[in-house]
This record gives structure tokens, sequence and C-alpha cells, in this order.
């Protein structure tokens, strides 16, 4: 192992400074260092997010609405207020062609009404007028009111794209299905 030399004495190195100083020679500045801290996190919003998830919890249970007790046998629609009823008249007699279509049965109300959801954003973005939401009579519902079918046709009238919507035609659902009118782009 190498032996590292003693150091000289203080007086030696001082005498060594000064003479240095008288010829204008400066000592080399020191090369600035890498700050090597770990960057501090983010702060999470916390608050924020709670808001948000109880919003969206809130949004998908909602009080109830205007046809919480209807029976699967009436025939239901809707037309946005301030819009003619020839809307709602050439919706039912197929005036616009059904562009795209879903299937919820099966899935829970939440489940649907995200799906829904779901598919309404993408029909508007891809520009389409017409839809058709397949969500079945209730036949095989434990209670006597179909579900599902008042659950899509409540969040339905809660979305402001949609327009207007009716049953289906008897050979595309009839009253499992519902023809919905969307805003134009």
């Amino acid at each position: 192992m190498p032996k590292i030399p003693p150091a000289p004495p203080a007086a030696e190195c001082d005498e060594f400074r000064a003479e240095m100083q008288v010829e204008g020679v400066r000592p080399i500045a020191a090369p600035p260092r890498a700050n090597l801290a770990p960057p501090r996190p983010k702060p999470l919003a916390r608050q924020r997010a709670a808001d948000e998830a109880a919003v969206a919890r809130d949004s998908l249970q909602g009080p109830e609405a205007w046809d919480a007790g209807i029976d699967s046998g009436d025939l239901i629609h809707f037309l946005r207020p301030g819009l003619p009823a020839e809307v709602l008249r050439k919706l039912r007699h197929r005036h616009w062609v059904c562009q795209a279509s879903i299937d919820l049965h099966g899935l829970t109300g939440a489940a649907a009404k995200i799906e829904m959801a779901r598919f309404l954003g993408h029909a508007r973005h891809q520009g389409l007028r017409c839809v058709r939401i397949i969500h079945g009579r209730g036949n095989r519902s434990p209670h006597p009111i179909a579900v599902l079918r008042n659950t899509i046709r409540r969040a339905l009238t809660r979305r402001d794209e949609v327009l207007a919507f009716c049953d289906a035609a008897p050979a595309d659902g009839g009253e499992g299905a519902v023809e919905v009118l969307l805003k134009g782009s």
C-alpha cells in the first residue's frame, strides 16, 4: 500500500500562496457541483380526486326521475324542450337511418350507463346522428319493473347530446330498444 507523504508545514503553504499572488496567479475556480438530491414528488390533489370520484358515483345513482315507476308495456318517448314535435315524429317514422347500435343485455344498471356513455361519446366523435341502444324488455327482471330499460332511458334524458328518443320499430327490438337522435357536430 503506497504511503501518503506528509503535508508541508502551514508556514510554507502561506509563503507559496503569497508568492503566487504577487505574480498574478489566481486559484482555479471550482466547477459547479451537480445537485444529486432526488427531485421532490409533485403534490397529490387527494381532495380533488375524491371529489371527482364522488361526482362520478353520484351521476350513476341520481334521484328517481320521470319514469321511475313505468311498466315495461308503456311506450316511451322523449323530446328535448324547445324542439318542434316534428323532430319526434320524424324519429318515430324512421326519417333518420340508424348508423350504429349497442346491446346492453346482461349488464348492471351502473355498467350499462358507463357503456352507454362511451358509445354515445364515440358516436358523437364519429359524427353519427341516429343510434340504437338495445336494453331488453325486462321480461327476466326479478322486479315487476324493467330496471335496465328505465335506467337507460332516465340516463338518456340527462345527456346534453340527446335531442330525442323513442321505442325502436318492432323489427328492431320494439320496446326493448330505443332509437336516439343526437346533436349534429
